[in-house]
């Protein structure tokens, strides 16, 4: 628990802690704080309930936690109930598998003082100020959390009971170097190989297929011509941009507005400016010293285009007098930029520090700013005021389409007479291939509800886009089912006739492979020295058989695979030792198999307790 409290005080304190602290609350199991209930729990585990109250908590904590770390995706997941389903489950085996621990703890006789879970408190970063613990800040989290100290104390006790046996058991785990090594080595073998190819496209032509081998695939494969469940939508839509079109802006709106926002279409100032430049060097104080010198003879008259020329380090510029360019406010050097729009016409500036060096400014001209004729600007105002108005009509009517579908929730006929607009349709589709214009997690999620698809109901309304919504209703469902021999015939065949042509080809694959081993040397196989296990150049199939070939001892080791479309003979060669095994290589292996064995110890630990254990899934009647 405090590791996660110290992760989370590095952000907004109260906002972090509250969710890491609720995870781990919801996940300890200490149903003593949510009160008694009678409702049926979510599960039991040797007698000891786990409510619904606690699941419900736990889940939304997952389901926030795998939003911060999906985003956009998860969203889109998120619009299939199975898959939020399968998450809830997965919750509740881990609210179990917390349960059985702390039986287990408690078993064992594991406690926590009093005095270990103070000292951990105040050990704590996040309850610190300066290094050292801070009980107003304590407090003040706390309250903020809305706990009570002895409350939280009790949760720590809980958390950190259980921590002493799986930290017991995983830290019993370590890998030896030797064996980190020797996968380091097996990973970084490389294999000498010939390959070759039997293509199934030349055998296609001679596959001849039945109707009763279709028949009796599809009979023996029911389960993989499954239809999903499909729906297909009446809709209303409401869409600013459709709008636009729709509210034409005349001559005279157009220049009211111009003339009532002129300030917007009035150009910068602009100034040509010139400069005398003195980088700072290494010596910054002789650098200062030679400007204000050269400042001092402009003031007395001396040319400044030639004092330029002589003496300024910027060369571009100095061949023409420490001439620059025109410049608008704010494009230089802020100090730069102060001086040169302080500056009368003909006026040089006092001397000048920027980060390039010590300037000399002189203002060459001015181009004062100028308003833009209302003939270059009037398309773009005129854009601007459609959209505005389209903006504004769009609200009006997305309040009459949300009144109107709701009031009438059985038909949306009555919503499109409201807002204008015609009633739009969408062919069958499943969740997996959603009409592209409204493939949106909300629509996908209310499409398949089942206010919409199974009690007939008007959606609310959704939001596709800034200012572009829709209702929805169903207008077709199909439930989840087996096509019809009729629709997959033709796909049967195809597959049967793959079928037969790959079978062509392995008996081909496996006549020449007897005449690799038999030594034949004209088959045109492909040699590739130094194969990887990563090889992106050869056929993954062709790889992993190469890595599960044993090691030849004076003759290749042949063998064939099946590939997509056809087959492969491989000869294996030789079995290349691995190059430049790294101790930084070796030691993020051992870190990586810790880990590993680690996670399969607690894995063997909780199947070990759940196959002992008395585990409940009540279902409410």
């Amino acid at each position: 628990m405090l590791e996660k409290i110290r992760d989370g005080s590095q952000g907004v304190i109260a906002k972090g802690i509250l969710v890491l602290v609720i995870l781990s609350f919801a996940f300890a199991g200490v149903s003593s704080y949510l009160g008694s209930t009678t409702d049926v729990p979510a599960a039991e585990v040797n007698g000891d309930i786990i409510t619904k109250a606690e699941l419900e908590q736990a889940y939304q904590s997952e389901r926030s936690r795998m939003e911060q770390q999906l985003g956009e995706m998860f969203a889109a997941l998120s619009a299939d109930e199975k898959y939020l389903q399968s998450i809830k489950q997965s919750v509740l085996e881990r609210l179990v598998a917390d349960k059985l621990i702390d039986q287990a703890a408690k078993a064992m006789g594991l406690r926590v003082s009093d005095e270990q879970i103070i000292a951990a408190v105040k050990t704590e970063p996040a309850f610190q100020t300066d290094g050292k613990f801070d009980n107003d800040r304590y407090q003040a989290i706390l309250r903020q959390l809305g706990y009570q100290p002895q409350a939280f104390r009790d949760m720590m006790r809980v958390d950190m009971t259980r921590r002493q046996l799986t930290a017991a058991l995983v830290g019993t785990e370590f890998v030896l170097a030797g064996e980190a090594k020797q996968l380091a080595e097996l990973q970084g073998q490389t294999r000498d190989v010939r390959y070759l190819v039997v293509d199934s496209a030349p055998f296609l032509a001679t596959a001849v297929v039945t109707d009763e081998q279709v028949k009796n695939y599809y009979d023996a494969n029911q389960g993989q011509f499954m239809s999903p469940e499909m729906v297909s939508l009446e809709y209303v839509e409401l869409n600013a941009a459709d709008f636009a079109k729709n509210n034409p802006v005349s001559d005279e709106e157009a220049q009211a507005y111009y003339e009532e926002h002129k300030a917007q279409y009035v150009s910068n100032e602009k100034r040509l400016a010139a400069h005398i430049l003195v980088m700072l060097g290494s010596d910054e104080a002789a650098a200062k010293a030679k400007a204000e010198d050269l400042a001092k003879q402009l003031d007395s008259g001396a040319d400044f285009a030639d004092l330029a020329k002589a003496n300024s380090d910027d060369t571009l510029s100095a061949e023409q007098g420490g001439k620059l360019d025109w410049f608008e406010p704010g494009v230089m050097d802020p100090a730069f930029d102060a001086a040169l729009f302080a500056l009368n016409k003909g006026q040089h500036s006092a001397v000048v520090k920027t980060d390039f060096g010590f300037h000399i400014i002189k203002l060459l001209d001015v181009q004062p700013g100028v308003t833009v004729p209302f003939a270059d600007v009037k398309a773009k105002i005129v854009a601007q005021l459609q959209d505005k108005k389209a903006v504004d009509q769009f609200y009006s009517l997305q309040s009459k389409l949300a009144d109107t579908s709701y009031e009438v929730p059985d038909t949306l006929s009555e919503t499109a007479k409201a807002v204008g607009v015609d009633i739009k349709t969408t062919p069958l589709f499943s969740r997996d291939n959603v009409p592209a214009a409204l493939n949106k997690p909300d629509l996908v999620k209310a499409a398949f509800s089942e206010t919409v698809m199974l009690k007939g109901l008007n959606s609310e309304v959704i939001e596709l886009e800034p200012n572009h919504v829709v209702v929805v209703r169903v207008k077709e469902h199909h439930d989840a089912g087996t096509l019809a021999l009729a629709e997959v015939k033709a796909n049967i065949t195809e597959r049967l006739k793959q079928d037969q042509a790959n079978e062509a080809a392995r008996a081909k694959a496996q006549e020449l492979m007897a005449q690799v081993k038999d030594g034949a040397t004209d088959l045109g196989l492909v040699a590739k020295a130094k194969l990887g296990r990563g090889a992106q150049d050869v056929d993954a199939a062709i790889v992993g058989k190469a890595f599960q070939m044993p090691t030849p001892s004076t003759s290749p080791v042949v063998d064939t695979v099946g590939l997509a479309n056809g087959y492969a003979v491989v000869a294996l060669d030789k079995v290349n030792a691995a190059e430049g095994v790294s101790d930084e290589l070796v030691n993020a292996l051992k870190q990586r198999l810790n880990a590993q064995y680690s996670e399969a110890d607690y894995r063997g630990l909780i199947d070990s307790l759940k196959a002992n254990a008395k585990v409940l899934y009540p279902v409410e009647e």
